[in-house]
């Protein structure tokens, strides 16, 4: 039968587990009678100039030196150069050896909530020369892999053109899943469906026992999914009902568990704590041999967890540098250490009524956010017990075998992914289950469904579903597992229930008693919630919001725009909600008067900002500053800039001094941003003279910063970039622009970053070149870095720079300090330095973090230096600051000597603590690392 678009069928159907350590891909032949599920050989370099086929490939992509590259070693068929990279075995293997080119976890960092995903930052420690990958970059690295390959083994039947079912975990949020989308497209897979993993591995279950599945499960039974995999940990609960017409078994997909960065790669980490322990005592290994040590970890813990393991395995580090703790290391870790270790610590006997520990993640070094508890079974008893009735509505007559047990308890379980592939801690998972529901009295446990290969199951069954959306096979009723909600303005914080987790694929829903009053062309924000547990509150439900039972989402940020060049508009709006066929919400607003909708997207961008949770407060909403006053504000502004404005701009900050009858550093964001839609609106104005032209863009900076941290901050600094970039009206406004940007940078994109910083480092080679004896070269810059302080302030900002360019220009730095000409510039150019080489960045990710290496020189440059003043104290601290990571930290030896020069300096106390323990930063020293004040009431956080 034809599919969606009215053409015929593709001949195949294929399924893709696109997994955090491994991937696969299986098939359906629809030409083959029956019809079969099969596992396609993927073809990968293993070694050096050596490729073959195996049944999975790796999840790790490995970028080759210039010599492998150059002699082709990781050469394909397919490849029509020699490439640059290579992903499956050999990526794994040898990156190993060398971590600074491999990236791995891509699937973790696909979900990760704290980092723009979409940005260049893996390896998230890589070496200098290495090329960064966004996380979808690399996810689309392994498509593309397996796009060429499944295209070598059937030329005939590109994959693009057959059916392509694509899984990810059932807890991904809604930008995970776009961005799969996303990285599908870009490895020229256009059209996917998704399934989430967990239904996959029942459906691959279903399969395999097609002839008698119906009398292994029976109608009324309570079906557990625990598919545990390199890095997450998801739970899924299948209620069985009958077909009130046919009597035949129905599966119902009615709950999910929520999201947890918790699986294999946990494992590998805490065994290899343990490890370093025995090699280094109280001390830390360097980044190179820990990250050696890691992958190690991974093949000890697969080995002495699984069939007929060995008693002992000798583990062997290589040398480190005789600078560091010495030469290659070595001890041996037992069978009885490892199954002490993660079994008590990953499956550890708990309670049913046991809750997660919402703690920090003890695991900084990789930039994950990492489960707080460890503890798999933990959160399992939580997931069962909020889930206790979920789903009873489905079972209309059939009640669960065993009256009076706990209906919390499931009847059936299936284990899945690479966790289990470990008999013990199958067994270990299966133990506490049954310890949750039996008694002295009687012992229970529940039935187990085989899952012989787990790491083809989920690929398995994505083909198999691929069918099943093909009227052939037999089909789980999922709904939507989460409900999501909108937050509204309240005297609490309050939410609206948008789409009920109960809802199916296709379901549509419009808030009928939610009327919303946008104005077209400004922006709006739509804060979202998801829930997991709450599934039945039905479309348009008010409730108060309970971080316990709702999770925030990245919100929506937009602006609405009419297509009808006229002044502002405003609209009443409803909102909709749907789940599309292939597994997404879709989120709209509809107008009521009339037939206009916009399609709403998540915020991604907002993910990489302190700004990740809407600002979704009435008091933040409406201002802490009364209308009147405002009003009372931009007729002093009026005054100034209007055609009919006669005051002189330097008397506008002392008149809004009196306006708000508050110092100007007592202003709070709220005002300040209401200043600066004042400003915009006679921005025309600032045109009137020289002076006016610097007090507008002064007055715009310093409302608008830092730049992020306040709702739709992130339109205001690109509404400011248009208005300004390229538009200044007199020569004498260049300085101040340059203040303007060092204020707002840390809401400018790293391409805006790039553009400001790229002629302002040309003026400091210049200014190099010339202290060195060399000659000028035309077309440089006009500004000086010797007499402009604030191009150094503005380089400092620009956190977003690409790692090479801060390395450049803190060696000028160092280069250019000595020099007697720049001894009124050298405070702020240590200051910059400082930013260049801050552990611990301001606004930016933490994949802006210069190498530690890099940070040390400069701080022995510092401290070479006779400056005793505030700047270059905290420019130390920056640079030695202890964040626990020992990617980012300087060795204790080097923060020791940092402690006690700032001791002898008599440096404040609090600054001292941040270099020799770690912490945050307190206002005053966020003002010096900033520049300047922060806005009062601002939520920075670190």
């Amino acid at each position: 039968m034809p599919n969606a678009d009215g053409e015929a069928p593709s001949r195949f159907v294929v399924g893709i587990d696109l997994g955090t350590t491994n991937s696969a891909v299986a098939y359906v032949d629809t030409q083959q009678e029956p019809w079969q599920v099969a596992t396609l050989p993927i073809l990968q370099v293993v070694a050096p100039f050596q490729a073959e086929q195996r049944e999975t490939l790796p999840s790790f992509h490995y970028q080759t030196t210039s010599a492998e590259a150059n002699a082709g070693a990781v050469r394909l068929p397919w490849s029509a150069e020699a490439p640059s990279h290579a992903v499956g075995v050999f990526a794994r293997d040898e990156g190993t050896g060398n971590p600074g080119r491999l990236v791995a976890s891509a699937k973790s960092w696909l979900s990760h909530t704290g980092v723009d995903r979409t940005a260049d930052l893996l390896p998230w420690h890589g070496d200098a020369d290495v090329e960064r990958l966004s996380p979808v970059e690399a996810s689309s690295r392994y498509l593309r892999h397996l796009h060429e390959n499944w295209n070598a083994a059937f030329p005939n039947h590109p994959l693009a053109e057959q059916d392509v079912v694509v899984t990810l975990p059932a807890s991904f949020d809604e930008v995970a899943r776009q961005l799969t989308i996303e990285a599908a497209k870009r490895a020229g897979l256009p059209r996917i469906i998704l399934i989430e993993e967990p239904q996959a591995a029942f459906y691959a279950w279903v399969y395999r026992n097609a002839v008698d599945w119906q009398q292994q499960i029976t109608s009324g039974q309570k079906i557990l999914v625990c598919d545990v995999g390199g890095g997450t940990s998801d739970f899924t609960l299948i209620r069985v009902s009958a077909n009130e017409t046919t009597g035949h078994a129905v599966f119902n997909r009615i709950a999910v568990g929520e999201h947890l960065i918790l699986g294999g790669d946990n494992l590998d980490l805490a065994l290899a704590r343990y490890v370093e322990q025995k090699l280094a005592g109280d001390d830390k290994l360097p980044a190179h041999q820990w990250e050696v040590l890691v992958r190690t970890a991974r093949r000890v813990k697969e080995t002495l967890l699984g069939e007929n393991p060995p008693e002992t395995i000798t583990i062997n580090l290589p040398a480190a540098g005789a600078k560091l703790i010495g030469g290659g290391l070595q001890t041996a870790v037992t069978r009885a250490e490892v199954e002490s270790l993660l079994l008590d610590g990953f499956l550890p006997r708990v309670n049913l009524t046991d809750k997660p520990a919402r703690k920090q993640s003890g695991f900084q070094d990789f930039g994950l956010p990492y489960a707080t508890d460890p503890a798999i079974t933990r959160y399992l008893a939580a997931f069962l017990s909020a889930h206790r009735f979920t789903g009873d509505e489905t079972l209309g007559s059939d009640r669960p075998a065993g009256q009076g047990a706990d209906p919390a308890r499931p009847d059936v379980v299936l284990l899945n992914g690479g966790l289990f592939a470990s008999p013990v801690l199958q067994q270990r998972l299966l133990e506490v289950v049954a310890s949750w529901f039996s008694s002295p009295e009687q012992s229970w446990r529940p039935a187990v469904l085989e899952s012989p290969r787990l790491d083809l199951a989920v690929a398995h069954g994505a083909a198999y579903y691929g069918m099943v959306r093909r009227g052939e096979g037999v089909s789980i009723a999922a709904t939507l597992a989460r409900s999501y909600y909108i937050g509204v303005a309240s005297d609490k914080p309050t939410a609206v229930c948008l789409a009920p987790g109960n809802a199916v694929a296709g379901q549509e829903f419009e808030i009928e008693g939610l009327d919303l009053q946008v104005t077209l062309a400004e922006p709006v924000e739509f804060p979202l919630y998801v829930s997991s547990s709450r599934l039945v509150d039905p479309p348009g439900a008010i409730i108060e919001v309970n971080r316990e039972e709702l999770t925030p989402l990245p919100p929506i940020r937009t602006v609405l725009k009419s297509g009808r060049q006229k002044d502002q508009q405003q609209a009443k709006v409803r909102l909709r909600a749907q789940l599309s066929e292939i597994g997404v919400l879709e989120l709209s607003c509809r107008e009521v008067d009339a037939n206009r909708s916009w399609r709403l997207q998540f915020d991604i961008r907002s993910t990489t900002q302190t700004d990740l949770a809407a600002h979704d407060t009435a008091g933040e909403r409406e201002g802490f500053v009364d209308e009147p006053t405002l009003a009372a504000c931009r007729e002093r502004i009026a005054g100034v800039f209007a055609e009919s404005g006669g005051t002189p701009p330097r008397e506008l900050m002392p008149e809004l001094v009196r306006a708000l009858e508050l110092d100007k550093h007592e202003w709070p964001t709220s005002a300040l941003r209401r200043l600066w839609e004042m400003l915009m609106e006679f921005q025309a104005g600032r045109q009137r003279s020289p002076a006016h032209e610097a007090r507008w863009l002064n007055l715009v900076g310093y409302s608008l910063r830092p730049g992020y941290g306040f709702a739709v901050d992130d339109w205001r600094v690109a509404q400011t970039w248009r208005a300004v970039n390229g538009k200044i009206a007199f020569p004498a406004s260049h300085a101040e622009t340059l203040i303007l940007w060092r204020r707002i940078a840390g809401g400018l994109s790293r391409g805006q970053q790039l553009g400001l910083a790229e002629p302002l480092i040309a003026s400091v080679r210049a200014l190099r070149r010339r202290f060195d004896g060399g000659a000028a070269l035309a077309g440089t810059t006009a500004l000086d870095p010797a007499a402009t302080l604030e191009i150094w302030r503005l380089l400092g900002s620009l956190e977003l720079l690409p790692i090479n360019l801060k390395l450049e220009l803190g060696d000028h730095i160092v280069h250019l300090l000595p020099k007697r000409k720049l001894e009124n510039a050298r405070p702020t150019m240590i200051w910059a330095l400082g930013r260049l080489g801050q552990r611990v960045p301001l606004s930016g990710p933490l994949n802006t973090v210069v190498p530690v290496q890099q940070a040390a020189k400069w701080l022995d440059a510092i401290l070479a230096r006779p400056e005793t003043d505030l700047l270059s104290n905290a420019a130390v601290m920056q640079l030695a600051r202890r964040t626990d990571d020992r990617h980012r930290d300087v060795d204790a030896a080097r923060r020791a000597r940092i402690v006690e020069w700032l001791e002898f300096r008599d440096a404040a106390e609090h600054l001292i603590e941040l270099v020799r323990t770690g912490g945050a930063l307190d206002e005053g020293e966020r003002g010096v690392v900033y520049g300047e004040s922060m806005p009062i009431g601002l939520r920075i956080h670190e």
